[in-house]
């Protein structure tokens, strides 16, 4: 079974008048994040990951932010693609842990909710999705929320080859065959196959 393993990265610093999204879902909160999209730290740092554990690149080649089809766009799409890379490349999602870094909102109270969103995006259990969240102590990152993500994905299992029908014979009737070969006498009636009777008849 082959195992790949992922890491994403992403930041936002706050911004007044936009609305505050965070693992796809809607917080309230007095800012929102600043970003060419919706500004979702989480969901972008899952993409990342899930790109970077099949060797596909990073959310930018996908969606460079210079593409103005992207403005305000919900980062779930993001996702999907990744999710779609993820799928194409042969793997699945074993399990995800996240580390919010931000010191507003908290995020504890509402770490359930945003773990069940995230894996409902995802495709997998509540229980496969893993949300912590840390105060940027001595960082002097206030006002900017981080996302640390790693993934772990598996490859698919594949069937079982259609096993081989063979057939079998005895060691009297291989004899048989071997004997005829060498006497260089065809023999009909080795692995018991019947020869037709000699018929006059059918001489032309």
């Amino acid at each position: 079974m082959g195992m790949r393993i992922g890491y994403g990265f992403d930041s936002h610093a706050f911004k007044a008048g936009v609305p505050l999204v965070i693992g796809g879902l809607a917080i309230e909160h007095s800012e929102g994040l600043a970003g060419h999209s919706d500004g979702d730290v989480l969901l972008h740092a899952i993409t990342d990951a899930l790109l970077g554990a099949v060797s596909a690149g990073d959310i930018g080649t996908f969606f460079p932010p210079s593409d103005p089809r992207w403005k305000g766009a919900a980062s779930s799409v993001f996702l999907k693609t990744a999710l779609e890379e993820v799928a194409t490349a042969g793997y699945k999602i074993v399990n995800i842990d996240t580390v919010l870094v931000m010191a507003r909102p908290k995020i504890v109270p509402i770490a359930n909710e945003l773990r069940e969103r995230v894996a409902e995006l995802l495709g997998v259990q509540p229980g496969e999705v893993g949300i912590k969240a840390k105060t940027p102590e001595g960082l002097n990152q206030d006002h900017v929320a981080v996302a640390h993500v790693t993934v772990l994905l598996e490859s698919l299992s594949v069937p079982e080859p259609v096993k081989k029908l063979s057939a079998t014979a005895d060691v009297d009737e291989v004899n048989q065959v071997v004997e005829s070969l060498v006497q260089g006498v065809p023999d009909a009636s080795a692995l018991g196959r019947k020869r037709p009777a000699f018929d006059a008849d059918d001489l032309t």
